[in-house]
């Protein structure tokens, strides 16, 4: 129990700093595509807090798996240097024994991995996008007095003055191919609830213009809805599992994303041998490589994921991780297992 608290301990001294490096890293890539957004729409702190909120998710699947498999290879080797690993194998603790303390940690790492990116990312870049298509609907609807060439959804809009959300003496012109419609209002309103932008029109007459045909009509009030859509998700959802269950067997559009996601997410799992592999050695005899060895196998491994995701889709899902086992096991048996 000692032994495990102790190893804990060393793991969690490399984990921390490298993770905290790395996500203040990454945040500031999130945060600085958020800022560029401003260019297009106006954000307070608070909405710059609720779209940051938003990618923290993928922060965390992004940065997790590289600092675990890191903080775990490192921490293997910084114990060899010490030569602690070499006293806690001549008291009859193998390598493999050692890898099973680390083991449901692991296992953890990786589920936890697999709740972030099927469950909670789609839900929150659904989220964002919405958040974001909203504020630029909003933008767009900064309707100003006395200038053309505004517009409001579909409708060409011109207005003569406005008093903060109240507009006055209103013209609105939509052009279709068979039909255009034309309304003049007295009095406007702007109205958004939760995404759905509203004209709420006043005292006014409606256009409708054909080839041969002129219809009026004179109303009290009327309202123009101009709906906020999520231009990269069709429907609403409530669960991740509607999510995936739509583009998965109804469109398929996200096969690739669905199976990298996986892949990702079980790679702390699946490469529990290599971080053994090469930190696992002797200071008398051996010089440490962990750090390029596991950098190298990073790219290996992200690399083949990425492209076999949407080359041969889920069929990856079976065949990398057992050939990723296989190599790691070998790889960990040839410099590890048969020497200590």
């Amino acid at each position: 129990m000692k032994l495990k608290k102790y190893l804990y301990t060393q793991f969690s001294n490399t984990f921390f700093p490298i993770f905290f490096g790395l996500y203040f890293i990454t945040s500031i890539v999130f945060l600085v595509k958020i800022a560029a957004l401003t260019s297009v729409i106006t954000i307070d702190f608070y909405e710059l807090s609720i779209l940051y909120m938003y990618v923290v998710p993928s922060i965390l699947f992004y940065t997790l798996p590289v600092t675990f498999f890191i903080s775990m290879a490192i921490t293997f080797s910084k114990l060899s240097s010490e030569y602690e690993l070499i006293v806690i194998t001549s008291f009859g603790l193998n390598p493999t024994k050692i890898l099973k303390i680390f083991f449901p940690m692991t296992f953890l790492i990786s589920l936890s991995l697999l709740i972030i990116s099927l469950g909670l990312m789609p839900k929150a870049n659904y989220e964002n996008q919405n958040f974001i298509e909203k504020k630029k609907a909003e933008a767009n609807f900064n309707i100003k007095a006395s200038e053309f060439g505004q517009n409001f959804g579909s409708w060409l809009i011109f207005i003569d003055r406005k008093d903060d959300k109240d507009y006055h003496d209103v013209k609105l012109l939509k052009v279709e191919d068979k039909q255009d419609q034309f309304v003049i209002a007295k009095k406007a309103v702007m109205d958004n609830n939760n995404g759905d932008l509203s004209f709420k029109l006043t005292d006014g007459k409606s256009f409708s213009i054909k080839e041969n045909e002129l219809n009026q009509i004179d109303y009290t009030n009327m309202i123009l809805y101009n709906r906020v859509k999520n231009s990269d998700v069709w429907f609403d959802f409530t669960t991740a599992y509607e999510y995936w269950m739509f583009y998965l067997t109804e469109t398929t559009m996200y096969v690739d994303k669905f199976t990298f996601n996986i892949l990702l997410s079980i790679f702390p799992l699946v490469s529990i041998f290599l971080t053994a592999a090469f930190g696992y050695y002797n200071p008398r005899y051996e010089k440490s490589k962990t750090i390029p060895w596991s950098v190298f196998f990073i790219v290996i491994y992200y690399t083949t994921i990425n492209f076999l995701s949407k080359s041969i889709y889920y069929h990856a899902l079976y065949i990398v991780p057992f050939v990723w086992l296989i190599l790691t096991y070998f790889l960990y048996k040839h410099f590890v297992k048969k020497q200590y």
